[in-house]
């Protein structure tokens, strides 16, 4: 009998132990993109008409004329209730921003020397920027999910300048 009540003991240990992974926080099947990432701020947009970046990271680099497309902000429409069954909606307004991205090979934590030209709507070109800066890094799945790299750059009137992965920018949405 001692040893059927071992076993139980046994088993039931095992049980409550291995019960501890079955709740880990599962990791969304999320591909990250190796790139830098540039948005010409509202107030610069007038200024640009096209923008060439070239990007070395590791002694490899990549050059290209962006694709400039008009950013976006979310704006909450809010939920139907505070249930855990009711939804909740935003939409996406344009800010008045251009982006663009540069696709990398690979991104890594090496520090990224920028070079960016271009042209103004009249033809003239932009002054040259260039920046050297290190990509950020962020967690935002929790550690168990992996480290995220962002490579972000903000073009405006005072130059360029890098932009946070984890950077809360909050923009000026026009009215109307």
């Amino acid at each position: 009998m001692r040893i059927l009540y071992g076993f139980l003991a046994l088993g039931a240990t095992a049980v409550l132990t291995s019960g501890c992974h079955f709740y880990e926080q599962p990791c969304p099947a999320i591909a990250q993109a190796s790139a830098v990432s540039l948005r010409v701020e509202r107030s610069y947009v007038p200024s640009v008409k096209s923008v060439h970046l070239k990007a070395c990271q590791d002694g490899v680099c990549k050059e290209a004329d962006l694709e400039l497309m008009p950013g976006t902000v979310s704006v909450d429409q809010g939920c139907t209730g505070d249930g855990p069954d009711d939804s909740c909606s935003a939409t996406s307004v344009p800010d008045g921003t251009l982006v663009g991205m540069l696709m990398l090979d690979v991104l890594t934590e090496s520090p990224i020397d920028a070079s960016l030209t271009g042209t103004s709507p009249n033809g003239a070109p932009l002054p040259q920027r260039s920046l050297t800066f290190t990509p950020t890094s962020d967690y935002p799945f929790g550690q168990q999910c992996g480290k995220f790299l962002g490579a972000s750059l903000i073009l405006d009137a005072d130059g360029l300048r890098q932009s946070g992965l984890n950077q809360s920018i909050e923009p000026d949405i026009p009215a109307g």
